[in-house]
């Protein structure tokens, strides 16, 4: 997973000291996505990251690289963390209960989830 934010990035490697933090990103993400308000799809996370209304980005980790170039300037440019989640679009849509891929994820209100808690944690 890499946690990227204004301030730079920071990769971490899935080893087994993270898989706690790992199932505490995958539960955040659903929490989000059923108590929260988020959108799905790479068009509206380049708009949201441009216009700096998302509070933090999810990326699938087999997305194309221009998009995640894309987003990631964008998100830099309106101060918004990304999230590059380690699994491929069809985990991270099963994560989000969707029985479809999903490349990204725009969250806009956490609801009850701790997601911008587990972006901050996996940046310490």
């Amino acid at each position: 997973m890499r946690v990227n934010a204004f301030w730079g990035n920071l990769s971490i490697k899935n080893n087994h000291s993270f898989g706690a933090k790992f199932m505490d990103l995958n539960k955040a993400i659903r929490r989000a996505v059923d108590t929260g308000k988020v959108e799905l799809g790479t068009d509206k996370a380049r708009k949201m990251a441009l216009m700096g209304s998302a509070k933090i980005i999810v990326l699938a980790k087999n997305i194309p690289k221009n998009t995640v170039r894309d987003i990631e300037h964008y998100s830099k440019l309106s101060n918004v963390p990304v999230i590059e989640f380690d699994g491929t679009s069809l985990e991270l849509g099963t994560i989000c209960g969707k029985p479809f891929p999903v490349s990204v994820i725009s969250i806009i209100e956490a609801g009850n989830s701790e997601i911008l808690d587990a972006a901050s944690g996996a940046k310490n």
